[in-house]
């Protein structure tokens, strides 16, 4: 029954992609990597940073806390994901956010002047000549230095393909030769984030900081959980929590979506039960294959597909040097199969030689789908 003193909240877990949670698990390292670079960039070595991770694994939101971070310290912050435009949003976004620290008055020129019957005063605005953005940029940059304001930009799903990509990364190494308060964060899939690093013109990315968001520890999945819980105005009995720990299995799109799904299927009730939460995974788990793995999935190979097939046959870990018999293949076919999939983001090589599903669940998917 519902205790009649405990106000409830609205269901408090966010599996909305880009949203922020209230708590971003597991990644307190990484935020307080940035925060330091925030509050005094010029020499850190995380000023231009790439967040590299599988889809759910809470790139987006990451980014998104960050520029809301930067904007409480001070700085203008423009968020653009990576699509044809986006430079001009950039520009657009920091003018706007700027614009109270902006002064016009240099844009504005004495026209003409008349004395009583011969005529009037009349002003006009300067009508310069196009300038490209790199130029556009530096002169904000110029007067967003006057007041000693930073500028972050952050660039959700890099496509290394697209040219205002490169041209940002190009006129960001100037911005950083001429010592310019700008910090860059990008996020990204990891075989983008590669096709990003071994372009020509962008090699320079290689010197970036580039941080992995792998799998959360299962300590602190239960700790944002039981908090989030808390903090919505419920409690759970422990052995739900447990199971939903178990369900979630360090994945953070899991930990709103299984959170949310058994938040909603405990109604009016003040404790989430066993119960709950199973029927809250069960949704949950149904979710993340029509959401997640089936995006995934329809971008592998059929030698992908086949490589990872190999890899399911084993409980844990899978040593590289058996792949070489089970797909009767050649080494050089393992090592190039392993590295396009590490790239994918669907396996990992926590320890050198031995391999796992990167995607918690996504090896009993790909059984039940391809097997």
């Amino acid at each position: 029954m519902k205790d009649p003193e405990m106000q409830l909240q609205s269901n408090p877990f966010t599996p909305v992609f880009g949203k922020v949670p209230l708590y971003l698990a597991g990644r307190e390292g990484v935020i307080d990597d940035l925060l330091m670079t925030l509050d005094n960039p010029d020499n850190s070595p995380d000023r231009c940073t790439m967040f590299v991770g599988a889809r759910g694994s809470g790139k987006t939101a990451l980014i998104t806390y960050l520029a809301q971070e930067a904007r409480a310290r001070g700085w203008i912050a423009s968020n653009v994901t990576a699509t044809k435009g986006m430079l001009e949003d950039i520009f657009q976004q920091a003018s706007a956010a700027s614009s109270h620290l902006i002064d016009d008055a240099s844009s504005v020129h004495l026209a003409s002047v008349s004395v009583a019957a011969l005529g009037s005063v009349g002003f006009t605005r300067d009508q310069a000549a196009p300038a490209n953005w790199r130029t556009r940029m530096n002169s904000l940059l110029d007067q967003l230095a006057k007041t000693g304001t930073g500028l972050l930009i952050t660039v959700d799903e890099v496509d290394p393909s697209l040219d205002e990509m490169v041209s940002l990364v190009t006129t960001y190494q100037h911005f950083v030769r001429e010592d310019r308060r700008v910090v860059l964060l990008m996020a990204g899939l990891p075989h983008r984030i590669s096709a990003l690093l071994s372009g020509e013109s962008t090699s320079f990315l290689r010197r970036a900081a580039r941080k992995s968001l792998g799998p959360i520890p299962s300590y602190e999945v239960e700790e944002a959980f039981r908090s989030t819980v808390m903090d919505g105005g419920k409690r759970i009995d422990e052995d739900a929590l447990q199971t939903a720990v178990e369900r979630i299995d360090g994945f953070p799109f899991m930990l709103q979506l299984v959170g949310y799904r058994s938040w909603n299927a405990s109604h009016d009730d003040d404790v989430i039960s066993i119960d709950h939460v199973r029927r809250g995974a069960g949704l949950a788990q149904e979710e993340l294959e029509s959401r997640v793995f089936d995006a995934t999935l329809s971008e592998l190979s059929p030698a992908d597909i086949e490589f990872l097939l190999a890899m399911s046959r084993d409980e844990g870990k899978t040593l590289q040097a058996n792949l070489k018999t089970r797909l009767a293949k050649s080494p050089s076919h393992v090592s190039i199969y392993k590295k396009r999939l590490l790239e994918a983001g669907v396996i990992d090589e926590p320890i050198r030689g031995k391999l796992v599903f990167a995607l918690p669940g996504f090896k009993d998917y790909l059984i039940k789908t391809m097997g």
